[in-house]
């Protein structure tokens, strides 16, 4: 049911943007409120949704959103990829997430903190064409961003600022990919 409210969320974040692209700001913070806004009362704490439900959080606590956020996208791509075949962006991007993964456990390390199981199995909805799973895709990294961005208005030290920051930036990236819509198999860069 999440998956679904996100979806549609999504969809008229996309219809935003499309109709003004200077309101791009906007339809991320019109995106974030709604998302916090349809956090299921089943009390799921994952990845950027879980994030966005909240206010403040620990520094164990946006790692572990973060790195949670981005077992999600691998996953969710990775199921795309097998039902749909292997194609831009989903090709690209899964591996930027490999990466961004890699910097997040590096953070963990230095901090000493505990890493998360990869339990992304358990969140992940295979959507029902490649239409759908792009603008699943849109709203993943919407949710992605708006969560860095929160995060980022905290008080954080500056390799974890850094991290973020590069993994917002990307995000916005892969968002523009998907709004873009797949452009043939492959594995080449963007």
């Amino acid at each position: 049911m999440k998956r679904i409210s996100l979806m549609i969320v999504g969809i008229v974040a996309v219809a935003l943007m499309a109709g003004c692209a200077s309101g791009a700001q906007t339809a991320v913070t019109e995106t974030t409120e709604s998302v916090q806004a349809s956090v299921s009362a089943d009390g799921e704490d994952y990845g950027a949704v879980g994030a966005l439900a909240g206010e403040e959080w620990t520094i164990e606590e946006m790692l572990r959103y973060a790195i949670q956020d981005e077992y999600l996208a691998r996953q969710e791509y990775e199921m795309i990829m097998d039902a749909y075949g292997e194609q831009k962006p989903f090709s690209n991007i899964i591996q930027a997430e490999e990466t961004h993964i890699a910097e997040l456990k590096a953070l963990y390390e230095v901090y000493g903190y505990d890493l998360p199981e990869d339990n992304a199995s358990e969140y992940a909805v295979l959507p029902d064409s490649i239409d759908e799973a792009l603008a699943i895709g849109v709203t993943a990294e919407e949710n992605n961003i708006a969560m860095y961005e929160v995060f980022l208005k905290q008080d954080l030290p500056q390799d974890i600022k850094a991290v973020f920051l590069e993994l917002r930036d990307a995000s916005e990236n892969h968002l523009a990919a998907f709004q873009k819509g797949p452009r043939g198999s492959g594995n080449g860069q963007q």
